[in-house]
């Protein structure tokens, strides 16, 4: 019996931020994966080994976690003033689906790197040394990021001395700039409900005060306390808990009903990506996974995510933005646990450790609006070459 032998796609496998994942040039993709649709999405599962029951991913490039079952896809724009579109997937780890609903805040820090070195990008536009301004076209969510990339003999810098938690070793700092980030356009708004605080009913588990807002993306803000959580804990302390994952995904199913994501509460299962739930508390002293002790004075706010059902190890960068955002607006639950008050920057704590980021917020005709949130973040290449897949289903 004849057995068809692999193909073999270039692609390139980097961290950006406290996640990574697979890049692909569009134009490097099989011609049935150009464009949206199966056989795209059965390529990118194969890839990345899901759907897998056993959980593991042992059969592709995944790692089984919500940061590293990732794809992207990257090419030329043709849209005016960007240089490159960027559209992500969220492979799904033991499901057979891709969720396209969202973008991941950290893999955007390495799109620009990869934009220079796989040559998407005008050489004129890239200095001998210095920054590298690359503008990218976030194709889920249909914004615009200005990612400042470090450049060095005319070549991505990838080493440097900037620490950031959750990543084990340095690298180079890339300032990421997320523009206009609210969901504001065609009747949207940044607060879905209208409010700032709402009181969020979830049958069978109990009624929240709860912040919603699409900033980033998606986020549902609750009180820790309120959960019965001090909002200093550790991974091992939720993802143990089958119960409160459940009760979790639970408030996030009837969270993405009450902002509009959704038309039926069954649709939430097929939607992992987006919306994420958190939960905030105000500054207390706590130990890092790492062991780095972080005191109650070197943050303004504690903030716990979850992301495609466990709690993350750091935090996701859109969801770095939405908390950015929200602390920018007076009485959020976000910004009441981070002592109050405007603000345009702010420290919070998460497990991995602290992150500082800014929005610039401020309020036109009663609505709140956001026009960008910045962020550092670090991105390098890991691997690059070709990955071979069955040719199956595209």
């Amino acid at each position: 019996m004849a057995h068809a032998p692999q193909i073999k796609i270039p692609a390139t496998y980097m961290r950006g931020g406290t996640s990574k994942g697979v890049f692909f040039k569009l134009d490097d993709l099989p011609e049935s994966a150009r464009v949206p649709g199966p056989a795209r999405d059965a390529l990118l599962m194969r890839v990345i080994g899901s759907p897998d029951p056993y959980g593991k991913q042992i059969d592709g490039m995944g790692a089984a976690t919500s940061s590293t079952s990732k794809t992207v896809i990257v090419g030329k724009s043709s849209r005016a003033e960007h240089d490159v579109d960027y559209l992500f997937g969220q492979v799904s780890i033991d499901q057979a689906f891709v969720d396209w609903s969202g973008n991941c805040g950290n893999l955007s820090a390495a799109v620009g790197p990869f934009a220079i070195t796989n040559g998407l990008i005008d050489p004129a536009r890239v200095p001998r040394n210095g920054i590298a301004v690359v503008r990218i076209w976030q194709a889920n969510i249909q914004k615009t990021i200005i990612a400042h990339v470090p450049i060095t003999d005319g070549a991505v810098q990838e080493t440097g001395d900037f620490e950031l938690d959750g990543v084990t070793f340095p690298a180079a700092e890339l300032q990421l700039e997320f523009m206009n980030p609210a969901e504001e356009g065609d009747g949207g708004s940044m607060f879905p409900t209208g409010n700032l605080v709402d009181d969020l009913e979830v049958p069978g588990v109990g009624t929240f005060k709860a912040t919603m807002i699409n900033s980033g993306i998606p986020t549902i803000f609750l009180d820790a306390e309120a959960l019965g959580y001090t909002g200093a804990e550790l991974q091992d302390d939720i993802n143990g808990d089958a119960a409160a994952l459940a009760r979790f995904e639970t408030i996030r199913a009837h969270g993405a009903l009450r902002m509009g994501l959704i038309q039926k509460l069954e649709e939430a299962a097929a939607r992992q990506h987006t919306p994420k739930v958190a939960f905030v508390a105000r500054p207390r002293a706590y130990t890092a996974s790492s062991g780095k002790q972080i005191g109650a004075g070197d943050i303004d706010v504690l903030v716990r995510a979850l992301s495609m059902g466990k709690l993350h190890h750091a935090m996701m960068g859109t969801a770095s933005v939405a908390i950015a955002t929200a602390a920018a607006v007076p009485g959020t639950l976000v910004n009441l646990a981070a002592g109050g008050g405007q603000r345009d920057q702010v420290n919070f704590g998460h497990p991995s450790g602290t992150l500082r980021v800014g929005a610039e917020a401020q309020q036109i005709d009663g609505e709140w609006t956001v026009t960008k949130a910045i962020m550092s973040r670090s991105a390098r290449v890991l691997m690059e070459g070709r990955v071979h897949v069955p040719p199956t289903g595209f």
